[in-house]
């Protein structure tokens, strides 16, 4: 008999108890399943962290936000993930968010490269068996909403570099132009110009932010 370790990191203690109770119970020939939980980014990294010396987790579920953030240096599970990869890279890395807007599953897929991701309207029994299974023997496993995400960002010819896309996630939250150089590494005039060349491609040149925001979205790229 095989035993599979996984380790579930979310801030909200019910719902990480409710991932507990149903992985633990999972239906797996040969494996049997014993899950770790954490809490907070803190004890989530002492955890991986400590695999290192000792059994390596199988697979680590991870929640993108991770309350309460440090003001001056907020970290989320997109951290941990990058963490996990460089401290322990055979582990199976799975996100399971809330966030289901493109901005963010690309942004984790291309910084982490995750072996899953789960929006959490999705999840149930049925799926976090899937999960697990999936990406024990073949990666990767996406919720349908996740895949959604990812097929269509794929489909278009638009080409955005990581500042036009932060660009147009901050304005998409309500972020106002004049305080964009705090998320984008641009002078204010560049930002300018790169808003303009961006109603360009989206074809809103005549149009307000609200209309590149909804052209945007309509593409896949928020």
């Amino acid at each position: 008999m095989k035993t599979l370790r996984i380790l579930a990191i979310d801030d909200h203690e019910m719902t990480m108890l409710g991932y507990k109770f149903i992985l633990e119970r999972i239906s797996f020939d040969d494996h049997t399943i014993i899950v770790d939980t954490a809490n907070s980014f803190k004890s989530g990294r002492e955890k991986i962290e400590g695999s290192v010396t000792s059994f390596k987790y199988d697979i680590i579920f991870l929640d993108v936000q991770l309350y309460p953030p440090n003001e001056n240096q907020p970290h989320t599970g997109e951290d941990l993930g990058i963490l996990a990869r460089k401290l322990v890279p055979e582990s199976k890395i799975i996100f399971m968010s809330s966030f289901s807007d493109n901005h963010r599953i690309n942004s984790i897929l291309k910084s982490v490269d995750p072996d899953g991701y789960m929006v959490k309207t999705d999840i149930d029994p049925k799926s976090l068996e899937d999960a697990v299974k999936t990406v024990t023997f073949q990666p990767p496993y996406y919720s349908s909403k996740a895949l959604a995400a990812i097929r269509k960002r794929m489909s278009t010819t638009i080409s955005l570099d990581d500042n036009d896309k932060k660009i147009l996630y901050h304005l998409s939250i309500g972020t106002k132009t004049k305080d964009l150089e705090q998320h984008v590494e641009l002078s204010a005039s560049s930002i300018e110009n790169r808003k303009r060349h961006l109603k360009s491609l989206f074809g809103t040149e005549k149009e307000n932010d609200l209309a590149l925001i909804l052209a945007a979205k309509n593409r896949g790229f928020i």
